[in-house]
């Protein structure tokens, strides 16, 4: 029998691949970041800045969509300033933003306060139920007060027949409507702003407080002197962004008012409700995007203002 002894020969090593240079290290390392955060800003590009350019392009023509575009320059602004259908619009956009807004942030303080230092059992249970109202749908929030609010046969309206006040018509009354728009926008968005006051509280070490109240702080004081300059930074954030909000207001007029002039004499009729009347239903695209532009411009000023506060607290600090 022969015995057959193969030889195995080592695989040749493979060869390294030379190393980079430092040159070229460098330029990906510096060329990484903005690759990192460059799908934001291709996404904001296409769907933020594109859509905000081609609405100042539109607003400076007469612009049928299935017509021609005729150049008018301002014109469309002249017509919207001499408007006075755009002048009710903002009247009422800033009332009811008043009327949601005031009350919101100052129940939403309270209601931080209380659940900070209140021993409640079941406290997680409490503080997690705010956001019901949060999450409930708006199409039903708005039937519901809608029947709370009835002329007819409304609690609101019967709880008043108890003390002799007649009835009001929510519905078709001007500041009835901003009132009843008021109450569903502070209903749905003030237990989301009592978990950010909150969130800000419980970062404040319970010491300092406890350390105000030896020195013979009362609550009144506490509240005053610790309690809301802990919450100022969250105070200007949630102020700004509820102005921003309500002047972007659609959904609760439009079901309130049972369509986009928001009743008969357009007593809850919003901007952007107005901005979608022009737009979609008279397809005046051209005047409607200058409507567009303007409400752009309310915004803009509402951040420079946010700047200027933020500003003015770090340098306080």
């Amino acid at each position: 029998m022969t015995t057959v002894t193969a030889t195995l020969t080592p695989a040749p090593s493979a060869e390294l691949p030379p190393p980079a240079s430092p040159r070229g290290r460098g330029l990906a390392e510096r060329l990484s970041p903005y690759a990192y955060v460059a799908p934001f800003f291709v996404l904001f590009g296409v769907f933020g800045l594109f859509p905000l350019a081609f609405t100042f392009y539109v607003a400076l023509f007469d612009w049928n969509p299935i017509g021609d575009q005729v150049f008018i320059g301002t014109d469309n602004f002249t017509r919207m300033f001499s408007d006075p259908r755009f002048w009710n619009a903002a009247g009422n956009t800033v009332s009811i933003w008043a009327l949601s807004t005031i009350p919101q942030l100052l129940l939403a303080l309270v209601l931080a306060h209380v659940l900070n230092h209140a021993r409640l059992r079941f406290a997680l249970f409490f503080r997690m139920s705010v956001l019901v109202p949060y999450i409930t749908s708006v199409a039903a929030t708005a039937v519901v007060f809608a029947q709370l609010f009835d002329r007819d046969y409304g609690l609101l309206n019967w709880l008043l027949g108890l003390v002799g006040i007649d009835p009001v018509d929510f519905v078709q009354s001007t500041w009835g409507s901003h009132v009843l728009i008021a109450t569903m926008v502070t209903w749905r968005w003030f237990g989301y702003t009592t978990l950010l006051y909150l969130a800000s509280l419980q970062s404040v070490p319970r010491a300092v407080f406890e350390a105000a109240a030896i020195d013979g702080a009362g609550p009144w004081q506490r509240f005053r002197h610790i309690t809301i300059p802990s919450l100022r930074p969250v105070i200007i954030f949630t102020v700004v962004t509820s102005t921003i909000g309500g002047l972007q207001i659609f959904t609760e007029p439009l079901l309130t008012g049972s369509g986009l002039t928001c009743g008969a004499v357009r007593q809850c009729q919003t901007l952007t409700l107005f901005l979608y009347e022009q737009g979609f239903g008279q397809f005046e695209f051209g005047y409607g995007s200058a409507i567009g532009v303007a409400l752009f411009v309310m915004v803009v000023a509402i951040a420079a203002i946010n700047f200027v506060l933020s500003t003015r607290i770090k340098a306080d600090r």
